[in-house]
């Protein structure tokens, strides 16, 4: 089963996000409270474990949000997903808008492993349906004929 592990804002761009008890999503605006919050294609991003896992190795001590990453999961195959994919992430929805981003190239990580997984193996999605994301709610992909 597919779930979410960690939930994680920031107040500002550009800085790590870090893990919050829960999230609030609203339509046309994202994550309330999270500086990436608005009526854009990328109002959400998500990545999954196994991805972050592989990094594991050159840094232990990688914690959730470290990628600026809204939403870690466990379970699901994320960098896979086609763009247009809808997810029910508890009680919300929200829809695949783009897979993978440019990098900055100087962030720590990068630096530190000569790598970076967010680029190639992050997602990004928008809001279809409201509500509020916990650690541990139950994600899955929604067939076209059950969606919002």
């Amino acid at each position: 089963m597919a779930e979410v592990v960690s939930v994680n804002i920031s107040e500002r761009k550009g800085t790590v996000k870090v893990p919050v008890p829960e999230i609030e999503l609203r339509l046309r605006h994202g994550i309330v409270g999270d500086a990436h919050a608005g009526d854009w294609h990328r109002q959400i991003s998500l990545l999954a474990e196994e991805s972050v896992d592989k990094l594991r190795p050159l840094l232990p001590t990688l914690e959730p949000g470290v990628f600026a990453e809204n939403i870690n999961t466990r379970g699901i195959d994320l960098k896979n997903l086609p763009v247009g994919t809808h997810l029910r992430i508890g009680e919300t929805e929200v829809e695949v808008t783009q897979i993978g981003k440019e990098c900055h190239s100087d962030c720590a990580i990068r630096k530190a492993t000569g790598t970076c997984v967010m680029p190639t193996e992050g997602i990004f999605a928008v809001v279809v349906r409201e509500g509020t994301v916990r650690p541990g709610d139950k994600i899955e992909i929604i067939a076209e004929e059950e969606r919002a």
